[in-house]
C-alpha cells in the first residue's frame, strides 16, 4: 500500500499542537484500516525519522486518528514546520 494513501492528512486542533511542544508527537488522519505497523512504515518513508510508539484512536466522526511519537526531540516540531502547520 502507498505511504500517501495510508497518511491521509495531518490533523491540527489545538490539543494536537500541545503535543507536538510537550510530548514530541504528531497527529495524523490515516486509513481506517491500515494497523500501526503500516502507518509506522508509511511515516518512516515520508519523513525519514524514526518513531518511538503510535497510539491511534477512531473519533466521533469516524475518522482514524494516529498519534506518532517520535524518538529524537524536537523532530516533530521540524516535521510540523517542514508542513505548514505553525
Amino acid at each position: 500500500m502507498d505511504s500517501y494513501s495510508i497518511m491521509i492528512r495531518p490533523h491540527v486542533t489545538e490539543k494536537t499542537r500541545n503535543l507536538i511542544d510537550e510530548n514530541n508527537e504528531i497527529a495524523f488522519v490515516v486509513l481506517r484500516k491500515s494497523n500501526k505497523k503500516e502507518i509506522k512504515k508509511a511515516f518512516k518513508l515520508m519523513f525519514e525519522e524514526e518513531v518511538e510508539s503510535i497510539n491511534t484512536h477512531i473519533n466521533s466522526k469516524g475518522l482514524k486518528i494516529a498519534f506518532i511519537k517520535l524518538f529524537e526531540e524536537g523532530k516533530a516540531e521540524n516535521i510540523a514546520d517542514r508542513m505548514g502547520m505553525f
